[in-house]
């Protein structure tokens, strides 16, 4: 494989933040509330990264901070929905780009 440009670099990094987003929101849901310990344990990373991610989704506004620990807000189950159908915008879209690559 040829070594990935600074452009599909960032693409895949944007789609590595985004999926570990979902994937930290969706336990958050079913464990609700969760502080960053615990939800550090059930990801399997470090704690930086779900401090990190946790501030980016309350900015969003989809969670909320409490004593007990973090929770998901009412946007949640809209920002989901929205976020499945942008996913398959978006593929159809990548692989238009890759039906468009030159085959030798």
């Amino acid at each position: 494989m040829v070594d990935s440009c600074h452009i599909t670099e960032k693409l895949t990094s944007e789609l590595d933040l985004l999926e570990r987003h979902i994937l930290m929101l969706k336990i958050t849901k079913s464990n609700q509330p969760i502080g960053i310990i615990r939800l550090s344990e059930l990801l399997g990373m470090p704690k930086h990264k779900v401090r990190y991610s946790l501030r980016l989704l309350e900015q969003a506004g989809l969670i909320e901070p409490s004593s007990e620990g973090a929770k998901v807000t009412e946007r949640y189950e809209a920002w989901m929905e929205d976020t499945d159908a942008y996913l398959t915008e978006l593929v159809e879209r990548i692989s238009s780009v890759k039906d468009a690559i030159p085959r030798t």
